[in-house]
């Protein structure tokens, strides 16, 4: 789908918001984004960390973006791009724009992966990855740093809640507070990095935008489409959630699913597991492990069906440490363990989760009132959700942010598109992407019959392919060939 230069103009005057500009094919005013639009991408070395890209033959840019795209005059940042370049003829190939997800997750080698997974049909594409606004190796956030957190070796279900609410709100301090933290925080929303893409793609000389993303990445998509329905080429949105739900209802909602995966043996050892925990915190290795961390790392590893016997194996280890028994970790827990204990847990975490918190939809979670409705729907759902209630309604920081001055784009329209739902994803529940498919009345949905989170490509990661999907999202790049009806496999 292709339209004039003054019709997008005005597309793009429109989605703005830009009050008191005519537009009239044939005499347009010329575009606020024109210097962005029109600025000279130098492809070169990639940043410190990414030498494997550039030895994949990879190059990197950055790119300068508007930090309130309503105010193009004011301040900027920067992007970090990164292309891997299709074959043949430069003026044939198209650009594939991807995100991994996160939200927040930095994706400059995304491409590489890509790359691997698409086989031949990334020849005609120029490979794009960038990592979004404020994460990774564009304009960067950090928060203050915090005091090592501390593991008492008693507690209590109520105390741990407590703790958890105070941790949160200091989060927040801490990441508002820092630097220019306030001023850039309130533009890390979906909506912002959406129009950072179509910068990606003007600035790139392309009129319109190919993409894939995953998890987060597929609303991210599903938001350009949106806003920019005329520019966007082939679109793969793999892993989506509901776009009518505010991110505590997804987070909330996705406990149920991930405690009916869990395997009844291995329910029944977590359950008894984290019971003491939530009474007499763990020893295991050189780790002293509370209820709410077990609960993550547990969250982490029932996502993939894969994973079930690592994680059977696991809460046999835990069982052994709740019995008093000196258990040292196995290499999955110890990741965990060791990545949760980090100093940089903040940078890891907290920084790009706060493209969350910019984005509406969290409830306030101030003392006494706000924070015992939370603990309230926490003790409703421990009855069918043992394992999981307690982190899925967890308080988050962004409960504590300051009030979201992001724009929530309503999503419907007819963009033709493809979208992957796995029906068993803990992360993404099933009905969520159901519920996006209906309101994109040109998508194509492709059930994978299976618990996993990100259906494409899972043959590159080391987990058991979906091949009726890798082929028809392949398909689908090479030629633009779209499934005749929605499909499962």
């Amino acid at each position: 789908m292709r339209t004039t230069k003054a019709a997008a103009l005005c597309l793009a005057l429109a989605a703005l918001a830009l009050a008191g500009t005519a537009c009239a094919t044939g005499a347009a005013a010329p575009s606020p984004l024109t210097a962005f639009e029109e600025q000279e991408v130098r492809w070169g070395a990639c940043p410190d960390g990414y030498a494997h890209l550039t030895q994949a033959g990879g190059t990197c840019a950055e790119l300068t973006v508007p930090l309130d795209h309503a105010d193009p005059d004011g301040a900027t940042i920067t992007l970090a791009l990164s292309r891997l370049e299709g074959t043949g003829d430069a003026a044939d190939r198209g650009v594939l724009l991807s995100n991994p997800g996160g939200p927040g997750g930095p994706g400059l080698d995304l491409p590489l992966w890509l790359r691997e997974t698409l086989g031949d049909a990334a020849d005609g594409y120029d490979l794009i990855g960038f990592d979004p606004r404020f994460t990774g190796a564009s304009t960067p956030l950090s928060c203050t740093p915090g005091e090592p957190r501390e593991i008492p070796e008693r507690t209590t279900p109520r105390a741990d809640f407590d703790r958890s609410v105070s941790a949160a709100q200091d989060t927040a301090r801490r990441c508002q507070e820092h630097g220019d933290n306030a001023t850039l925080l309130p533009h890390g929303t979906t909506a912002a990095v959406a129009r950072d893409m179509d910068l990606i793609r003007a600035a790139l000389g392309h009129s319109e935008l190919s993409f894939y993303g995953v998890s987060y990445g597929a609303d991210l998509g599903a938001v350009y489409t949106q806003l920019f329905p005329d520019r966007a080429g082939r679109i793969v949105l793999d892993s989506s959630t509901d776009p009518a739900a505010d991110q505590y209802t997804l987070l909330r909602d996705a406990g149920a699913p991930a405690e009916a995966a869990l395997e009844p043996e291995t329910a029944r050892t977590l359950r008894d597991v984290l019971t003491h925990a939530e009474h007499t915190p763990l020893t295991v290795g050189g780790y002293r492990v509370d209820a709410g961390t077990l609960r993550l790392v547990v969250r982490q590893l029932v996502q993939n069906e894969e994973h079930d016997p690592v994680l059977a194996a696991t809460a046999r280890d835990l069982a052994r440490a709740a019995a008093g028994e000196s258990v040292e970790p196995g290499p999955e827990l110890e990741m965990w363990l060791a990545l949760l204990n980090s100093p940089d847990l903040d940078e890891i975490f907290a920084v790009p989760s706060f493209t969350m918190c910019a984005d509406p939809g969290w409830p306030a979670g101030g003392f006494p009132r706000e924070a015992e409705e939370y603990w309230r729907s926490i003790g409703e759902r421990r009855a069918t959700e043992p394992v999981f209630a307690p982190v899925a309604g967890a308080v988050s920081a962004c409960a504590f942010w300051a009030e979201p001055r992001g724009e929530k784009v309503a999503i419907g329209n007819d963009v033709e598109l493809l979208m992957l739902q796995a029906r068993g994803d803990v992360n993404t529940p099933y009905p969520g992407g159901v519920a996006l498919h209906e309101r994109l009345t040109g998508s194509r949905l492709l059930t994978a019959e299976l618990r996993a989170h990100g259906v494409y490509g899972r043959g590159a990661d080391g987990l058991t392919p979906v091949p009726c999907a890798d082929e028809a999202v392949n398909a689908y790049f090479r030629d633009g060939t779209l499934p005749v009806a929605d499909l499962s496999c």
